[in-house]
């Protein structure tokens, strides 16, 4: 397998028109009544060429467009960048993340080597440079991104690297952009490492080899541990449902714990957090098989355990001051002799006795394990992730996770962080009305609810084993991946959750950029 495209990042103090680089990406604003200072400018040494696209209707400004002027021996870059942000009265950090990324995804695509961003200029001062600075890394990383692991020949062929500085002409301006640029830096290799593994066949990733990835990534990283348990550790604990939705494949299941120890004393003072993540390296349905049609997709149903795995990165090479548990129950649900099977009953970690009702509905019961772990690990905090629900994607579309839980303080600490990264979530009810729907005439509860309300009855289901801790639920099916390409993205794992969860985590160690 090939390595995926490395990308170099930094800051650069240098005048912008003397700034010499194969790419410059500058902004501009569809409702702006006149450009700003720096287009002017550059306008103003290529001949009026910008305003002749602007005059002529070719380039309006809309988010997730962009034009190209060629420079000449005025300016130091070969060639312009004109990247659309919008209208500015709606602009929010998120504007520049997209820029950065149109941006990027542009220069993969003419195979520039290196290309200089000066987006933050066109916001003036209207947000904090280091959160731009930060935005824009974010947004490098994600535009940049190409799965083609497995792709032997290519027509063209691509770069192996691409190198980006974000630059200004003012040191103090650089050196507040380059603040935000390490946290950002940080947070776009995790989303491309999420986004890289979750991209993987299941012939390449099962549950060991999702283990020995988790392993690996501990040795190389101070203060994170990882322990993990085969299944007969797991029978040895009493892990009856991350075994049951395992018992049909050979690939056996595994769970993952990392821990991060943080060497700031100022961690003693928060609550321990576990991020909890579904990793079912390929979901077929088990005997409730699903079908036929877009079942190659079901790769992508470990997308919740990765994220967490690649959140745990960004942390520890933040060294964020709060101390983290990463769980991960990770399985392949395949049909078999051996398969659990509608109408078991199955006795969980917790104790509680589940009636499977559907073997489609694995998630939750590999989840719930994971759940009571948590708990007995005193978890103060405990969010999970999961491509658990079609029925959110029905609710929501692909455009934001369902937020469930019992706290209203963390559902809107994560609202605030989801606002902050990116990553929209909307919440949505998991009360008492929905957890009726669960209980079984027969055991403690059922793993399927009635054909209403799917995503709230499952996290209805989840809450049942969380305790007395603070709890949300993420149901990211239908984010977790993009469909189709996009102006600031190729197709594929999107790594969502990543930059949400961490930046959740910063927000509550109290680290601004």
């Amino acid at each position: 397998m090939k390595n995926i495209i490395d990308v170099e990042l930094k800051t650069r103090k240098v005048d912008f028109s003397q700034c010499k680089t194969d790419l410059l990406a500058v902004g501009l604003f569809s409702d702006a009544k006149v450009p700003d200072k720096l287009n002017r400018e550059m306008d103003s040494k290529l001949d009026g060429a910008i305003g002749q696209l602007l005059k002529l209707g070719d380039f309006k400004g809309k988010e997730g467009t962009n034009a190209i002027v060629y420079g000449n021996d005025k300016i130091g870059a070969r060639r312009v960048l004109l990247v659309g942000l919008g209208k500015k009265k709606k602009a929010t950090l998120d504007t520049v993340r997209k820029a950065a990324s149109n941006a990027a995804k542009k220069s993969v695509e003419m195979k520039v080597e290196t290309i200089s961003l000066a987006l933050h200029r066109a916001f003036g001062g209207r947000f904090d440079l280091s959160a731009m600075g930060r935005a824009a890394a974010e947004g490098t990383y994600l535009g940049s991104y190409r799965y083609d692991e497995f792709v032997t020949e290519s027509e063209n062929g691509r770069l192996d690297c691409l190198k980006v500085e974000i630059i200004d002409s003012d040191s103090a301006k650089t050196r507040k952009l380059s603040k935000g640029l390490s946290s950002g830096l940080a947070i776009g290799k995790a989303q491309s490492y999420a986004r890289t593994l979750a991209n993987r066949p299941a012939n390449v990733i099962n549950p060991a080899k999702l283990a020995a990835a988790a392993k690996e990534l501990a040795r190389g990283l101070k203060r994170l541990g990882c322990t993990v348990f085969d299944e007969k550790e797991l029978a040895a604990k009493g892990m009856g449902g991350v075994l049951a939705v395992g018992s049909g494949s050979q690939n056996k299941p595994r769970f993952i714990v990392l821990k991060y120890n943080p060497a700031s004393r100022a961690a003693s003072r928060q609550p321990t957090v576990a991020l909890v993540g579904k990793a079912i390296t390929f979901d077929s349905g088990g005997i409730s098989i699903k079908p036929a049609e877009k079942m190659n997709e079901m790769k992508l149903d470990k997308t919740g355990g990765i994220t967490v795995l690649a959140t745990m990165k960004a942390v520890a090479e933040l060294g964020l001051p709060v101390n983290v548990y990463g769980i991960i129950p990770s399985a392949e649900n395949l049909p078999s002799g051996t398969s659990y099977r509608p109408g078991d009953i199955i006795t969980t970690f917790s104790g509680k006795t589940v009636e499977v009702q559907n073997t489609d509905a694995e998630g939750r019961m590999i989840l719930c394990d994971a759940l009571s772990y948590a708990v007995r690990q005193n978890c103060g905090i405990i969010i999970d992730i999961a491509t658990l629900t079609g029925s959110c994607r029905v609710a929501l579309g692909k455009y934001m996770a369902g937020l469930m839980g019992n706290d209203e303080r963390l559902i809107k600490q994560l609202q605030r962080a989801a606002k902050d990264s990116g990553e929209k979530v909307w919440p949505m009810p998991s009360g008492d009305e929905y957890a009726e729907e669960m209980k079984s005439k027969i055991a403690d509860l059922k793993n399927t609810g009635s054909k209403w309300g799917g995503a709230c009855t499952a996290a209805a289901f989840l809450r049942q084993f969380v305790g007395d801790a603070k709890w949300a639920h993420l149901d990211i099916a239908g984010t977790e991946m993009f469909d189709r390409g996009t102006e600031f993205a190729v197709a594929g794992s999107s790594g969502f959750g990543v930059r949400l969860l961490t930046t959740y985590l910063m927000n509550l160690a109290g680290k601004k950029t």
